[in-house]
């Protein structure tokens, strides 16, 4: 990988908000494990990730869960609300120490109208989401549980993105890996331990990805 200075993964400042924004934003702590929002609530506000993680989950009617998406710092959440979703589809939970900063609907709104760079910047992060979405249903449907684990790894650890030095995950528990793909942990568990053994991962202070773990991905 390039040794240049990691860049941000996003075209967004957080400085958008601070200096534009005067009314109906705020900046909260998050707890590992502590709830930010609960499926069911009123979606009232959109939420900036400015540092650590955050996991989106759904729970069925039969009480099964599922982890729609896991965020990490410049990327947003729970902008639903901006199309008219009165309730909260998701829970959100915060799966590392979190600074999260929030920003009422109102708000968003105006910010989204008076000010066209920051508009369209949105509009593309939205776009470029739901094409990740669309890939991850596709991965879902047609893909084995091995190719959904090693694609979920590689996109973890920013692979290929400009400036990652060295594609590492910070500590992710199993659970959540086999939460994320649909599967079980004892199969995450099985399909790390063949990653390690072939080379393609690594623990050392966290989790080492290796591009090698690419031929998963791409081997019929």
């Amino acid at each position: 990988m390039a040794a240049e200075a990691p860049k941000r993964t996003l075209p967004f400042d957080p400085k958008i908000f601070l200096t534009r924004v005067n009314e109906g934003r705020c900046v909260e702590s998050y707890r590992r494990k502590q709830v930010i929002f609960s499926q069911g609530d009123p979606a009232d506000a959109v939420f900036y990730v400015q540092k650590g993680r955050v996991k989106l989950t759904v729970v069925s009617k039969q009480g099964k869960e599922a982890i729609v998406a896991l965020l990490g710092a410049d990327e947003f959440f729970g902008e639903g609300c901006l199309a008219g979703q009165p309730l909260r589809m998701s829970t959100a939970t915060a799966t590392d120490d979190a600074t999260i900063l929030r920003l009422r609907k109102k708000a968003m709104v105006r910010l989204l109208h008076t000010d066209p760079r920051f508009s369209e910047l949105f509009t593309t992060y939205l776009l470029s989401r739901n094409i990740r979405f669309e890939e991850d249903l596709v991965d879902q449907l047609f893909n084995s549980s091995e190719k959904r684990l090693a694609r979920v790894l590689l996109l973890l650890a920013h692979f290929g993105k400009e400036g990652k030095r060295e594609p590492v995950i910070p500590k992710i528990s199993q659970e959540t890996l086999a939460g994320m793909i649909g599967t079980t942990r004892s199969r995450v568990s099985h399909f790390m331990n063949k990653f390690r053994k072939l080379g393609f991962i690594k623990y050392n202070g966290g989790l080492l990805v290796h591009s090698s773990l690419l031929n998963i991905v791409l081997h019929d």
